[in-house]
């Protein structure tokens, strides 16, 4: 089997694991508020200082030999890579989590951390 399938099998059982084995409703529904809260409010975070960090090792990469400099741009982009995703998870987790569990008798949404 390969690696990446068994990644994906794995991260799917781990993510369905918590809304199985759910005792009650109010347990999800304060489980995908806690999701939501860390979404909104860690994720930004982590980005800016992606995004900080990224303009530091890209400044620093310049001013040494030319090896040096090839991997701080690498690392640069890796970590701008990092907080394009962080940025897209932000925007798109609130509405897909809304969509996945709204609905039945209970209508959840996701609401942004105040």
């Amino acid at each position: 089997m390969d690696i990446k399938k068994l990644q994906f099998f794995g991260l799917t059982l781990v993510l369905f694991a918590g809304a199985v084995f759910s005792a009650t409703t109010a347990d999800l529904t304060s489980g995908l508020s806690s999701l939501c809260t860390f979404i909104n409010g860690v994720i930004p975070i982590i980005v800016m200082l992606m995004l900080v960090g990224a303009g530091a090792v890209y400044a620093g990469g310049q001013m040494m030999g030319a090896e040096t400099r090839a991997r701080a741009n690498v690392w640069a982009t890796s970590m701008l890579t990092g907080a394009l995703i962080g940025i897209v998870i932000v925007a798109v987790a609130p509405g897909i989590l809304t969509t996945m569990y709204s609905g039945g008798t209970t209508a959840w949404t996701c609401t942004s951390a105040s």
